[in-house]
């Protein structure tokens, strides 16, 4: 499953410089699957049929509070044990997504997707 943060967030943004996939962004802010990752030019995403530029820009997920891009998050799989924002998230608004839910080697497979 991926990780969302809740409406509990206070926005000190703790966590978005502890994702490994650059999967979390500030309330607002517009998101890229190239940003971070190793992906570019025409993608078709792991949970999806349908092609996008990896370049291309999304709308915000949240305009309100900081927002984790299901398509990106891997909970951390393929690089720590445990979802670095949740762990360092001050207010346990981290949590997991229950609308998203994958298993290991799926969070893996996204991983080395976006990290060839």
């Amino acid at each position: 499953m991926a990780i969302m943060i809740t409406d509990e967030c206070i926005n000190c943004g703790a966590c978005e410089p502890e994702c490994p996939n650059n999967a979390i962004y500030e309330g607002g802010a517009e998101w890229k699957y190239s940003d971070g990752t190793g992906l570019r030019g025409i993608i078709t995403p792991l949970n999806t049929s349908a092609e996008v530029d990896a370049d291309g820009i999304n709308n915000p997920v949240s305009m309100d509070v900081y927002y984790i891009v299901t398509d990106k998050c891997t909970e951390c799989v393929g690089f720590h044990d445990e979802p670095q924002c949740a762990a360092v998230c001050p207010v346990d608004c981290c949590v997991d997504d229950p609308e998203h839910r994958e298993s290991k080697e799926q969070l893996m497979a996204k991983k080395e997707f976006m990290h060839l």
